[in-house]
């Protein structure tokens, strides 16, 4: 312990070492860096040490959870914690915190720029535009709408979600929220039109964008199914989580039909991704996905500023539940 207080475990970090931790937590923390994410690395001697645990990319399941005999709570540094056995922590009476408090603003631009870019066609029109020698303003691309003759519908109205909508305004789209978790009036004070069905708002979107976490009425929403009760020719934007568009055979599909027009994706079920066709087709910028499909490396919530922000805020909930015993953002399903 060198005479230190507390000791905290921190599994692995995407941005070198600890040193932003540490100096929020302060001289009387310990910090024990696994630099892991394979939890069965995880010493259980050095797990039956710590006092709390931070993670970032690591799973954490009954095999760590077990080993964490003194701790008063586990943090994870972003949102999602669907790599979180939630029972076992309840099991072992250890409570659990996310950190939404982050990054509102970098998701909801990001997301923006999704939507702006494949309403407008911009990566159609750079990827065809290479191979014009003549009649340059004529392959406009058709159709493209006018911003405020689309509907734009928003799956998912909270931080997020909310932050999107207040982007989208300006530039007239007519916008649907779906969000059964948000009370009656929601709509009225953030200004949008709420969507009671889903398959409302499915039918009425011109592009559809998600902001909801995975749970189970969640998961594969936009699977085979749920791409076919899309309005044909729909946009699809996914800054959320990879479980939502599951079946990349179900995409593919789509993307082939026309059944969607394009989509924009920051975040896969599986990272980094594998050997899918779809995926081939478009690392080979295969002619007809050329512009219609954009990935990005799950970085939506990044900027130098979230950065610094969701490293402060996960090490101030550690420093707050063990000076004081109370752990905010605690997650409890």
């Amino acid at each position: 312990m060198t005479g230190r207080k507390y000791v905290v475990g921190i599994t692995d970090h995407m941005i070198g070492l600890p040193d932003l931790e540490a100096e929020v937590l302060g001289d009387d923390v310990e910090i024990d860096f696994f630099a892991s994410t394979d939890e069965t690395s995880f010493d259980p001697d050095r797990l039956a040490r710590l006092d709390a645990l931070m993670t970032w990319g690591a799973r954490l399941g009954p095999e760590t959870v077990k080993h964490l005999s003194r701790c008063k709570g586990v943090v994870r540094y972003g949102v999602g914690y669907e790599k979180i056995d939630l029972a076992a922590l309840a099991a072992a009476g250890i409570p659990f915190a996310n950190n939404p408090d982050y990054g509102t603003e970098e998701v909801a631009d990001h997301a923006l720029a999704m939507i702006l870019s494949l309403h407008r066609r911009l990566w159609e029109h750079d990827e065809r535009a290479r191979g014009h020698k003549s009649g340059w303003q004529i392959h406009s691309l058709k159709p493209l709408l006018r911003s405020n003759r689309a509907t734009v519908g928003v799956i998912g109205v909270a931080r997020i979600g909310t932050a999107v909508i207040n982007r989208l305004k300006p530039f007239g789209f007519h916008i649907l929220g779906y969000d059964p978790g948000q009370p009656p009036g929601h709509e009225k004070a953030i200004g949008y039109q709420r969507a009671e069905r889903l398959d409302e708002l499915f039918a009425q979107s011109d592009i559809v964008t998600l902001h909801c976490p995975a749970t189970a009425q969640t998961r594969g929403i936009l699977n085979a199914e749920g791409l076919a009760r899309l309005k044909h020719g729909t946009i699809v934007v996914n800054t959320a989580r990879g479980e939502l568009i599951e079946d990349l055979d179900a995409l593919e599909a789509a993307l082939r039909s026309g059944q969607i027009a394009a989509a924009a994706i920051d975040t896969l079920l599986h990272e980094p991704p594998g050997n899918h066709p779809l995926l081939e087709a478009w690392r080979n910028r295969e002619d007809w996905l050329a512009g219609r499909l954009v990935i990005t490396p799950h970085n939506a919530f990044y900027s130098d500023h979230a950065a610094i922000e969701m490293r402060t805020n996960a090490a101030k909930t550690v420093k707050l539940l063990l000076n004081e015993g109370r752990l905010r953002n605690r997650v409890t399903e």
